[in-house]
């Protein structure tokens, strides 16, 4: 029982807040040129990169762009600076990066990192949408 009306309707927002599906945000972090391709044994495929804008965090999603198109979209398994582990490169720099089921890289793709925010459903939003 709801003796105010505006009680209902706040259960009411909640309950369709609760059925819509979020929505997902990319949050550009950096891109990479593959300056060279190395093929290491037991290791796989390594890109020569220098970092032409931003950061390349290890921990980062990635999407590999062959010209306008997206050839693939993954995580990095190893990113490396001359021969030390590195957590993330900046601008300027030159590492090694490594993709996680991915090694036809070729020279002159962009390597672009980004990190995903999911954002909570808004009824506003779906109200304007539909009107």
């Amino acid at each position: 029982m709801h003796s105010i009306i505006y009680e209902l309707q706040d259960e009411m927002r909640l309950a369709m807040l609760g059925l819509l599906d979020p929505t997902f945000k990319e949050n550009y972090a950096g891109k990479a040129e593959v300056i060279n391709v190395f093929k290491i044994p037991k290791v796989g495929t390594i890109a020569g990169c220098r970092v032409l804008d931003g950061v390349i965090r290890r921990d980062a999603e990635i999407k590999v762009m062959r010209g306008e198109e997206q050839v693939f979209k993954g995580k990095i398994s190893s990113l490396k600076r001359f021969k030390d582990d590195a957590r993330e490169v900046t601008s300027g720099m030159e590492c090694g990066i490594g993709l996680s089921g991915f090694s036809d890289l070729k020279e002159g793709d962009m390597i672009e990192s980004f990190s995903t925010e999911k954002l909570a459903a808004d009824l506003g939003a779906l109200t304007t949408a539909k009107a």
